[in-house]
């Protein structure tokens, strides 16, 4: 008989989110090891296995009685995690155990790790979505970890604004680990910062609690609960934890003047994705609800509770504290969707309200709440766009180089790149000002990302002029326009090219009085190539429209992220010039090899 380890984690405890494979496993096997909370969570799952339970701080003990019995007694083995087995689980004492023995993967007792949903992700998909940028876990219980270790990691984790998620934060021995962590995070956090609280996360005794850093301790805390503290971004809305994606917001110039200042970029007009849209798109009386109704598919399985719970000061403190009974939980109610947001105030009201309401006691009704935004916290605002002198002109002032290194300042940034333009990032509130006053020196200012840009060429320092009110009439009609991906409009003043229009999506070569048509270069690879050449003396007051029409067919007709010379390759034709397969260049090996 061939036994067989499984290291099983059966994620939070609730059937549903128990994977497949932990159920085959778990039925494949002849002996269940676990801790005993554990086993009874699944012991719906079991059939005639053999069960070994034991106590919590048993772990080792549960790993050497697995491992006997697969590579003695030749059973097939399951031990089991809540969570991931992998994550504070057992996989890591089983590889211990073995490797104490001499085990290799070749000769010794097969092993599988069959992967769970951890905490971390269970706890967080009921918070709402905390964990959106860098996390980590730390476990709290020192059995086998050096408290001073723990203690170092609170601190690292801290100081770098990781969201952090505390496991096995608190026991009936072990309280004090708790506190230094607070205490801990305090000096590197608001005491606003949002805290999550989840115990029995997914089963029927879930509780979940909203709170603050500051108040965290003031809640029920044990070994069945998961503390997941936001970073520096984080916030609540409606009851939910959100941590943005990232700390900062790009914009650039959309148009030739600044059409959204920074605080304007967060107005729920000018972000139809966010929450705010959707509640207003929604308006209706089901979309609001309360905090505690939030999460009812799973209230309705069994006693489970969502508390937010506010700093709250002075007598409305005094009256929840007051409260006849410690067990119950006041469960405050979010305002409507569709009605103004409630105020701290408000808040505070509906929890006297409901601490009055224990003892009898008629609260007035306050006057109407003023409005709120629905977050206090405001990404850093970074703004980008691409300057040049002129069109025509490549040579920047003094004056303008000082300007442009004075709005920089210490945090913004200035980046050369290949296309006759300087990028522009500035950490700023005010873009106007910036606009403005670089603008008044002469300098132009273009969106970046996928836009058009016309690349002209210096026109031989000016003295062949002829070209130029075409190339500056172009990027007055198209510069800046949005497109399904980055398009550049090559224009060269003369037949020599050199600043090589022939080699960008669309190239144009004024030549004899009249206009070369290229299309379709491909700019970038191994295999790059010059535009096909579709059209010879265009007359000169027609390049223009004819240039139009063909950005207007890209913008309207490409595919997202599609490139020019793909879509010109797949129409086949654009204003009745043909797309024709480029020569193919052939490519010898280098006599070294490479």
């Amino acid at each position: 008989m061939s036994g067989k380890l499984f290291v099983i984690g059966f994620g939070p405890g609730s059937f549903e989110h128990i994977t497949k494979r932990a159920r085959e496993a778990i039925q494949e096997s002849d002996v269940i090891i676990g801790y005993s909370t554990y086993v009874d969570l699944i012991r719906e799952l079991l059939t005639d296995q053999e069960v070994v339970s034991t106590g919590m701080t048993e772990e080792v003990t549960r790993a050497r009685e697995a491992v006997r019995q697969a590579e003695e007694e030749g059973k097939k083995v399951a031990v089991i995690s809540s969570g991931d087995a992998g994550v504070y689980g057992m996989a890591g004492l089983v590889y211990e155990v073995l490797v104490e023995k001499g085990w290799t993967e070749a000769t010794g007792v097969p092993i599988e790790i069959v992967p769970g949903i951890s905490a971390i992700n269970s706890c967080g998909a009921i918070l709402g979505a905390p964990i959106m940028h860098d996390a980590c876990t730390i476990s709290l219980s020192d059995h086998l970890t050096p408290w001073e270790l723990i203690a170092r990691r609170i601190d690292a984790a801290g100081m770098a604004d990781f969201v952090i998620a505390l496991y096995n934060p608190r026991s009936g021995r072990r309280t004090r680990q708790i506190v230094e962590a607070q205490r801990i995070l305090l000096q590197y956090r608001s005491p606003d910062t949002p805290v999550g609280i989840v115990k029995s996360a997914f089963r029927e005794r879930e509780h979940v609690v909203v709170t603050t850093l500051a108040q965290m301790l003031e809640h029920d805390i044990g070994m069945l609960t998961t503390v997941i503290i936001g970073n520096t971004s984080t916030f609540v809305y409606d009851g939910k934890m959100i941590t943005p994606r990232g700390y900062q917001r790009k914009y650039t110039l959309s148009a030739d003047e600044q059409p959204l200042k920074p605080h304007q970029r967060l107005r729920v007009e000018n972000e139809p994705w966010s929450l705010e849209a959707a509640e207003e798109a929604e308006m209706r009386p089901e979309a609001a609800g309360s905090i505690a109704s939030a999460p009812s598919a799973r209230e309705e399985k069994g006693s489970k509770s969502v508390t937010l719970s506010l700093p709250l000061e002075g007598p409305v403190a005094s009256s929840l504290a007051d409260t006849s009974t410690t067990t119950a939980t006041a469960v405050l109610e979010a305002p409507p969707a569709a009605e103004s947001k409630a105020t701290p105030l408000d808040w505070a009201m509906q929890a006297l309200t409901i601490a009055n309401e224990a003892k009898g006691i008629v609260t007035p009704q306050s006057a109407s709440p003023a409005a709120r935004t629905a977050s206090s916290f405001v990404p850093e605002m970074i703004f980008e766009c691409a300057v040049s002198p002129g069109v025509a002109n490549k040579k920047i002032t003094p004056q303008q180089m000082m300007a442009l290194a004075e709005v920089a300042g210490e945090k913004g940034e200035l980046e050369y790149t290949p296309h006759h333009q300087i990028i522009l990032r500035v950490p700023t509130a005010n873009p106007d000002g910036i606009t403005t006053k670089l603008r008044q020196l002469g300098l132009i200012l273009s969106p970046i990302g996928d836009v058009v840009s016309v690349k002209a060429c210096d026109f031989c320092d000016g003295e062949k002029k002829d070209g130029i009110p075409f190339a500056e009439e172009l990027h007055q009609k198209l510069g800046g326009k949005e497109m399904p991906k980055e398009l550049k409009i090559g224009f060269n003043g003369c037949g020599m090219a050199c600043y090589g229009a022939v080699k960008e999506d669309i190239g144009i070569v004024f030549r004899k009085g009249k206009f070369d048509l290229f299309l379709g270069a491909k700019t970038v690879g191994r295999n790059a190539h010059s535009g096909t050449p579709v059209a010879e003396g265009i007359p000169k007051e027609e390049i223009v429209s004819v240039v139009e029409r063909i950005v207007t067919r890209f913008k309207q007709e490409a595919f997202p992220n599609e490139r020019f010379h793909k879509f010109f390759q797949r129409v086949g034709e654009l204003e009745g010039y043909a797309w024709r397969e480029p020569a193919k260049a052939e490519i010898e090996n280098a006599a070294c090899g490479d």
